[in-house]
Parts: C-alpha cells; sequence; structure tokens
C-alpha cells in the first residue's frame, strides 16, 4: 500500500525521501521542539523514525506525512496518523500527531495539516474515531485540537516509560467530533470528540504511538 499526497492552500504532505533526512534531523535535535517528549533525538534516532514511517505506509497505507511548505517546498516537520496500543483507557486507537520546526510555530500550518489528514482518516479509511494526546503543559499542542474541534476529556493516563514528573507523565486524551478521548464521530468536516460513526462510515480496528 502507498500513502498519498495531499494538497493544501499552503502545504504538501507527502511521502519522505532521502533529502529530508538532515533537515528533519535538525528539528529533532531542537530541544524545544522536542520539550515534551523524551528528549531531543539523535541522527540515528531521527533517521529511524522516517525509516518507520516509510514501512508504515507501504503495509497499512497511512502514517507520518513529510510537511513541506509550497512556498519554498522547505521541510517544516510532520503529521499523520499513528497506531496506539500503550494501555490508557482508549486503546487500541488511531491518533493524530503533528510536531513541525520551531520557526514554522504559530502561522497555522499544524491546523491546516491535520484538517487534511483528518479528513483522509474519516472519508477514505473510513475510521468512525480518532485520538489525540498530549500532556497538559502543552498548551500550543492543545490549542491545535481545540482548533479541529475536538473535546476536552478529563481523563487522565500515563505515558509508558516517560519518568514521573517529567513533563509527559501526565497525559489528557482530547478529540475532534468523531475521535475517541479523543473520540469521535465523522461529519461534514473532520470533528472529533466523544461519538460513534454514523452508519455509513466503515469502521476499522485501529490504535498507535504519537507525539506532539
Amino acid at each position: 500500500m502507498t500513502g498519498p499526497t495531499f494538497s493544501t492552500e499552503r502545504l504538501v504532505l507527502r511521502r519522505w525521501s532521502p533529502a529530508d533526512r538532515r533537515p528533519f534531523a535538525r528539528i529533532n535535535a531542537d530541544p524545544e521542539v522536542t520539550a515534551y517528549r523524551f528528549a531531543p533525538l539523535t541522527r540515528r534516532q531521527s533517521d529511524a523514525i522516517i525509516d518507520q514511517e516509510e514501512a508504515n505506509f507501504d503495509r497499512q497505507g497511512f502514517g507520518l506525512w513529510a510537511v513541506e511548505r509550497k512556498r519554498d517546498r522547505r521541510l517544516l516537520g510532520f503529521t499523520g496518523l499513528a497506531r496506539s496500543d500503550f494501555g490508557a483507557r482508549f486503546c487500541p486507537a488511531v491518533d493524530i500527531g503533528w510536531q513541525l520546526s520551531r520557526d514554522a510555530w504559530g502561522r497555522g500550518y499544524a491546523t491546516e495539516g491535520a484538517r487534511a489528514v483528518l479528513t483522509f482518516a474519516f472519508e477514505e479509511l473510513g475510521l468512525s474515531e480518532v485520538v489525540a494526546h498530549t500532556t497538559r503543559l502543552n498548551e500550543r499542542s492543545r490549542a491545535v485540537m481545540r482548533r479541529l474541534g475536538m473535546s476536552r476529556s478529563d481523563r487522565r493516563f500515563r505515558r509508558p516509560l516517560v519518568p514521573t514528573g517529567s513533563p509527559a507523565s501526565s497525559l489528557r486524551a482530547q478529540s475532534p467530533s468523531g475521535v475517541r478521548l479523543a473520540t469521535g464521530r465523522r461529519e461534514d468536516s473532520p470533528v472529533i470528540g466523544h461519538g460513534t460513526a454514523p452508519p455509513t462510515t466503515r469502521s476499522t480496528d485501529p490504535a498507535s504511538p504519537i507525539s506532539k
């Protein structure tokens, strides 16, 4: 299977290329970009993400797309879907996530790319729900979830392998109307929140790991 390419007003969401490895490693080495993940990544760890996502596209037809800005063809980061199954109440689930370079923040790119991914998830994959989760401290990511129409869940959970007391140790699930805990149903536009898919929506058996 191959993942589709999406074109939005300002972005192209596409499969990864060898030329993406160096700029992606720079993004992953920025401690501010990775503040709510475990730590900045080495070049080898960054490359491993690209390898894993390319394998995911080949195997299941979706993954984390490279986000390229149209006006200068610059790699900004990623957005996409992954399978989560790490013991939280909402698992197994398919979740949506994004990560962009610091100088791309505050311009609406994360929301723009995520809307295209949600449309694909509900209309092409036929998912009945999509999940989003982040630490309670990551207000930027939570703001994107709200702009996507996701409803907040008060349920908290711990992500495995994250030390207690770290910024990512206590997380809230959040979802666009049609995503679970981030839960939700497919509507005319991709919104996510607690709910089920309408009868016309095909249901899949999702799950996966993503970070924001």
